[in-house]
Formats: C-alpha cells, structure tokens, sequence
C-alpha cells in the first residue's frame, strides 16, 4: 500500500529529517519520504504488519500529527492552524512592542525594577500563549534524542528569559557590586518568539503558491452531478455516484467521472458532442465524442450534451490518478535533497555545541565582566542558525517545477526525473504515435497506391522542436520498426540526422544502452509497448500520454496531447529548477556561514565592533526561510 499523508507540526528540514527517520525505522514500512514544503509524507506499507493508526501513533510521540481520519479535512487544518498562527503573531508582537517601550523607557513607570517586572509578566506571557509550542515540540524531541529548530527556538527564549530573571532580582548583588553593568534581555526573549512566528506566517502564505498547481487540478473536479433514473434527472452529490450510472452531461458543465457516452447531440451534429480537453491533454481543439466514446472527468462539453455511462469513479478516474501522481512527484525528493537531510539531523546538536562553544570562550577571554556578552553571543548563534533555509532550497523548487510542469501538460512521476532532465544529451524517440500521428481511417490493404503523408502526419513543432534540441546540444536518435522509405521520409521532416528503421524492440534497448556506455545520459521517448525495454532502460523515460498503459507505467514523465513542445517545455524547466535549487543552497549555506561566525562575534578579532544581537538574528532567521520560498516562486513565472 502506497500513500500520501498530511503531517502536522512540522516547521523545518530537521522536522522533516526527523520524521522521515521515524517512519523509515518502523517494521512494516518499506519506504517512506517526507517533503517539508507540502507537509506531507509518502509512504509504502505493509498493511499486514503496520496499520496507519499505529503509524500515526509512534509519529505523535515525537511531536507530529498524521491526518489519516477521513472527517479530518487537511484544508480546515491548515486554515486552522493559519487563523492561529496569525492571531499568535499579532499578539506576539503587541508583547514585543509593550516589552520594548519598558525597557527603552517610553513608558515611564516610576522605577527600572517596575519595568523589568512588567517586562518580565508579558515575555512570560508571551511564551505561554504565543511560543509554548516550541517548548513543547522542543522537549518532545529532547525525549528521543532528536532536536529541531523549535530546539534552538526554546533554548534561545529560555536562557534570555531565565538569564534577566536572575538580573531583575540579584543584578545588583551579584553584577553591580562588582563593577559590571548589567541589563535585563525580555526584548530578546519576545522578539525571537515575534520574528520565528512572523517568519513562518510569510512562509505559509508564500506556501500556498507553491500548491496552486495541485488546487488547480482538484478544482476541474466538480461537487455535483446529474444522474438519469426512470426518466428523471436529478443533481446529486459526485461522490454518491457508483459505476454503471447513467449521467447527463451539458455544455459547460464538468464531466464528474471518467466513462462512455451511450448518446450524444448538438447544434452542429445529431449524432455528437464536443469536448473540451485541453485541460488534461493540452488539445486546444475539441474532440468530438459520438457513442462509445470515452470521456474523462474534469472535461468540458463546449457544444451539445450528451448522456454517459460511469465506469471509473472516486480514485480511479484518470483525473485522480494525475493528481495523485503529482502529489507523490512533489512529495518525492531528489538525490541532492537526501546529502542535504543527512546535514538536517546533525545541523541542530552542532549549533548548540557551537553556542556552547562561544559562550565558553567569552566567559574564558574575558572573566566574569564579560559573561553577560557571552550569554548573549551564545543566545545569538542559537537563534541565526537556519536549518529551514537549506531544507526548503531543494523541495521548494522541486514542488514548483513539478507543479508547474503540470500545468503545462507535463506529468513527472518523481523528483529524480527532473533532475536528471537537464543532464539529458541524447534523445531516443519512437516515430509512429511519437514524431508522427498514423491515419487510421486508411485501408493498409491498398498501402502500395497511398503516399506517406495518406499513412500519417507530423506533429505540430516537430522540425522546431528537433532544431530546438539541436540548439541545446542533445543528438536525436530516431528508431522505428517502418520500412527505410518511410523512416529515411519522415526524419527528413523532422530535421533528424540519426536514423533506423526495420528496429525490434530489442534494438532500442542496445542503442540506449550503447549510448550510455560512450557516456552520454540518455533519454527514451515512445508510446507503445515495443517501447517498454528501452523506456526502462534510459536514463530518462519519456511517455506520450496517448500511448499504452504499459509505457505510461513504465515511464517517469508523461506528455499529454500531440504537440512536441512539450518535450523541449519539460527539458527547459528541469533545467531552469535544477538551477533555482543551486542558487538555493548556495545562498542557504553562504548565509550560515557567515551569519554564524558574525553572531558568535568573531569580527571582535579583527578590531570591528559588530555583532548580530539575538533580536536581530532572529529576524534574519526568519528572513532567510521566506527569501528561500519567495526565490522559488520565481519558477511560476516560466
């Protein structure tokens, strides 16, 4: 069993990296993948070994939740979890704003001890209303021995807080009589709260575009639809339909299930409808439907009516099984993202031991007059360390470009496909179904009076889309199981050097094959099950989305529809992801390493007096996180 599952309360990759680890320990679950910018986890099970309860139960024991319940609608979660969110934030900075105009002094309140103590009410306040969920997941977490950004987050606020405490009622006594000026840190306290939440409320609003493409496809769905019984029709909820109804359908409406039309009219023809499929195949003309047609939920009739019998409903509509298809593609992850998960786990004990390490030598340098700067560098270097940063660089921009491509008719099953694309320099195609459109209205018993363009045409774009790949150093291979004539014909066409023709199945495998052995990566595009052997092999398996069921399986990227640009489409947008990813993680970890150092007051060295304070740093915290998505959105723009 293979399923895709709403996790809830993750907030970075070490959360990701924590509950992909969990789930990959459990008996009974053979695979499972975790994507930090859906919020969902993939997972293969044995249901005879592991049920999703049980799942759900060890993941809640580390500070998660799995949405498995059918009445527990992932949308209201999240609109839930955001309207709380966003009234924590606000709070959070009224406390902040209050804190600060104490401290700074703009509200006079008689005596430095009755600020602190007012300062100190509200910064408890505001960790027990606004940041308790850190402490909570943070001990959560202790408990298995992991950690998190919540970690840093709660040791941060706790050891600021504790640390003005201790000054509020023993600074003199212990500080003043010894010549040392001391200050209180509730500002720092609450600022850090204020920052992390107002960072990851900007995260989750920049997150919704990110999964406008999955919206999008859901959204061709429609809620309701009319079914034919005894004569009468009725509207009636979709999901009461069951296989073998009868179903009338009108212009302009969605078709609700995939099924076969038993009668059809319209203005134009007695005897058919037209349908509107550009949204699933990329057609931009509409196909005519008679009887025995097959229909596909989530079309549109742009002419006439026609009535239809249901024989996929539910999951098993062609529908269903895109958007299920993107959703694990999304949710899949690349090889770079597991060296970058790998770094995730270790990323936050490192930090704390880099915390611990600069407080130390603070205290050691410079005796107890400087302890308070080594509590504060030490709360510094806690709060600036980003972990979120580099583990959104990857999926985020994965998640785009999946989406993205979706949107253009382009269904990749897997991360590691699209990675891979923008390697490809050489092309195996298919001619028959692939390159061209055979006719199948010819009679092939009189083949020997017709011409090649009576047996079949080209694709739109072919010859621009071959000089396009030419252009982006990729050599095409064209192997087809036609007579020479026609193959030598119709690569002339198409502007493609490479050639065979009289192939077997077999032959394409050794090409790719040969292909690979000179060093080259390669991808195979084909349509029938002829294809399969070489499909397999290739480095990249491409399908045409009206080919066989066999390719499609076989295949990690399907092109709906006939035009070819779609293979030049999903090649550009590989290439265009693969580098936002880069550009991600060089900023990620760039970021790291020289916030770090800088908060840990390492340019003192060099005679520079600057250091990041723990307010500051935990707004450049939040800033990296968001530039991270927003940089990403940048792919929506392609």
């Amino acid at each position: 069993m293979k399923k895709t599952v709403p996790v809830i309360g993750m907030a970075c990759s070490a959360c990701s990296a924590n509950v992909e680890r969990k789930l990959n320990t459990l008996e009974g679950i053979k695979y499972a993948s975790v994507s930090l910018p859906s919020r969902t986890a993939l997972i293969e099970y044995d249901e005879r070994i592991i049920t999703l309860q049980q799942i759900k139960s060890e993941i809640s024991a580390i500070g998660y939740d799995l949405v498995i319940e059918e009445d527990r609608k992932t949308d209201e979660i999240e609109r839930q979890y955001y309207r709380n969110l966003r009234f924590k934030t606000i709070l959070s900075w009224v406390f902040s704003v209050l804190i600060m105009a104490f401290s700074m002094r703009w509200i006079s309140c008689g005596s430095d001890l009755m600020s602190n103590l007012l300062s100190m009410l509200i910064a408890i306040f505001n960790i027990a209303i606004c940041g308790w969920t850190f402490y909570r997941t943070a001990w959560k977490q202790l408990m298995h021995v992991a950690a998190n950004m919540d970690t840093l987050v709660a040791l941060s606020t706790g050891i600021s807080l504790v640390f003005s405490i201790f000054n509020t009622f023993w600074g003199d006594e212990v500080w003043g009589t010894r010549g040392i000026v001391w200050h209180t840190y509730y500002d720092a306290s609450a600022m850090i709260i204020t920052f992390v939440l107002t960072g990851r409320l900007l995260e989750g609003k920049a997150r919704d575009g990110m999964t406008s493409s999955i919206r999008n496809l859901m959204g061709l769905a429609p809620k309701t639809a009319h079914i034919v019984e005894d004569g009468k029709i009725e509207e009636i909820p979709i999901s009461t339909i069951e296989k073998g109804d009868v179903l009338e359908v009108r212009a302009g409406e969605k078709i609700p299930v995939d099924g076969e039309v038993i009668s059809a009219e319209s203005f134009m023809t007695a005897d058919a409808a037209y349908v509107d499929e550009s949204m699933i195949t990329g057609e931009p003309t509409p196909v005519e439907k008679r009887k025995g047609a097959r229909v596909m939920a989530g079309t549109i009739p742009s002419q006439g009516k026609f009535r239809m019998r249901a024989r996929m409903i539910g999951e098993d509509t062609a529908l269903a099984h895109i958007i299920k298809m993107v959703q694990e593609a999304q949710g899949s992850k690349a090889p770079v993202q597991r060296i970058v998960d790998r770094l995730a786990l270790v990323f936050v004990p490192t930090v704390a031991f880099a915390s611990l390490v600069t407080f130390l030598l603070w205290w050691l340098l410079g005796g107890n007059e400087a302890l308070p700067h080594a509590i504060l560098s030490a709360v510094a270097v806690l709060v600036i360390a980003c972990p979120c940063a580099m583990g959104l660089a990857t999926p985020t921009a994965m998640m785009i470009g999946i989406g993205k491509a979706a949107e253009k008719q382009i269904f990749i099953k897997d991360a590691t496909a699209l990675e891979k694309l923008c390697k490809v320099d050489a092309l195996v195609t298919d001619k028959t179904g692939t390159l061209t459109i055979p006719n199948k209205n010819v009679d092939f018993t009189k083949n020997e009076t017709l011409s090649l363009e009576d047996r079949e045409k080209m694709k739109p774009h072919a010859q621009e889309v071959m000089r396009q790949l030419r252009r982006d150093g990729i050599d095409v291979y064209m192997m087809s199981g036609d007579k020479d004539e026609a193959v030598a014909y119709w690569a002339e066409q198409a502007g493609i050097i490479h050639y065979q023709s009289c192939v077997m199945p077999g032959d394409k495998e050794n090409l790719v094959r040969t292909l690979q052995s000179e060093g080259k990566t390669v991808a195979m595009i084909g349509d029938g099950v002829n294809d399969t052997q070489a499909l397999a092999m290739a480095d990249v398996s491409i399908a045409i989305g009206k080919g066989t069921d066999v390719a499609m399986d076989v295949a990690q990227v399907v092109l709906m529809g006939n035009d070819l640009q779609t293979i030049t489409n999903a090649i550009h947008l590989s290439r265009k992801t693969v580098k936002m990813i880069r550009e991600n993680l060089f900023w990620a970890f760039i970021y790291n390493i020289i916030c770090i150092p800088v908060a840990a007051g390492v340019l003192y060295m060099f005679g520079i007096d600057f250091q990041i304070t723990p307010t500051w740093a935990s707004a450049l915290m939040a800033f990296s996180s968001v530039s991270v998505i927003l940089n990403s959105l940048r792919l929506k723009f392609f």
